[in-house]
């Protein structure tokens, strides 16, 4: 069974979650027969940990999870997001309006089959709402009981900090891997000062650390030249034959090591690992009982620049194998 974490002050999850993203498909389907045997699969391993949004199909991804959940919605922990506007299927903006808030909750809820949202995050920053604002409505639905706990995910430490001083944070979201750093200067430090979690997602870099993600063409490369493309593709080597060598030294998947990384670096750290896969999820889980050495987070360390994010090659795209 996998081990549990706390993010924030309260909300006990297991140490390493499931991303729906990638099981939004038609009802009946065989991919979704495929994802709901995964489902199945996180109740037995005991990582019933949801993150899910309404932007996921659009809905789609909440009502497939809301009917996997029947008569267990007690074991599993819900995480969903709102903030998104739609024309059809199509996104068309960001709205964090306190009533568009509220729509999307009672959306979210009906869709979910449920009377409470474990963790509600707001997907995107509104340029157009003050997060305080933002912050001030979901507190109002955590006092009806209808949202549990309050995140925000893609944000910055400066919206950090106001949302928090109005409702307390349960968790930020943010994409954080061995190959995307650029939380660890400003965003990490702050998140353990005020006692609030972090769950990254994209914790296996894209396909990147695990060698599923595929070179894109060069008509699809946004800029295929020049120094700092070169200088990026040889940290990515670097440090994709890293995670290799230490996961060929234990017998293990490269991407066993990449999450084994990420908890290590704080008991309030929960990553998000999509697939749709049982053996995937499987291997995902087993990642909570791996202890790296300092050895090996010495070598993990190295190839990264000075910065502490590493910049991926342009002509690296993500590859749905390692992301849903």
């Amino acid at each position: 069974m996998v081990p549990s974490r706390r993010l924030g002050q309260h909300l006990v999850v297991p140490a390493v979650g499931l991303g729906c993203v990638g099981m939004s498909h038609p009802c009946g389907s065989p991919d979704e027969r495929k994802s709901a045997s995964t489902i199945d699969r996180a109740f037995e391993l005991g990582c019933a940990f949801f993150d899910t949004a309404e932007a996921y199909g659009p809905f789609l991804g909440e009502e497939f999870l809301g009917r996997c959940l029947k008569g267990r919605r007690d074991r599993a922990v819900i995480a969903t997001k709102f903030g998104f506007v739609f024309n059809g299927e199509k996104r068309s903006g960001v709205d964090s309006r306190p009533a568009q808030i509220r729509r999307a909750v009672e959306g979210s809820l009906k869709r979910l089959q449920t009377d409470r949202i474990d963790l509600l995050y707001q997907h995107r920053p509104d340029p157009d709402v003050p997060v305080e604002d933002v912050a001030g409505t979901v507190g109002q639905l955590i006092a009806e009981g209808k949202v549990l706990h309050f995140g925000l995910n893609s944000t910055d430490a400066d919206m950090i900090r106001r949302a928090h001083a109005v409702q307390p944070l349960t968790a930020v979201q943010a994409d954080h891997s061995l190959w995307q750093r650029s939380v660890e200067d400003r965003i990490l430090p702050l998140l353990g000062r005020l006692g609030i979690g972090f769950v990254p997602t994209s914790p296996l870099g894209h396909g990147v650390l695990t060698g599923t993600a595929r070179r894109a063409s060069r008509g699809e490369r946004a800029d295929p030249s020049g120094d700092s493309a070169a200088n990026g593709l040889l940290q990515n080597t670097r440090l994709v034959g890293a995670v290799r060598e230490i996961a060929q030294a234990r017998h293990i998947a490269p991407s066993q090591i990449a999450l084994a990384w990420l908890l290590a670096m704080g008991p309030g750290i929960v990553p998000v690992a999509g697939t749709r896969w049982r053996r995937f999820l499987d291997s995902n889980a087993a990642a909570a009982s791996i202890t790296l050495t300092a050895w090996d987070m010495a070598l993990l360390s190295d190839p990264a620049p000075s910065s502490g994010a590493l910049r991926p090659d342009p002509g690296i795209h993500e590859l749905a194998l390692a992301a849903i």
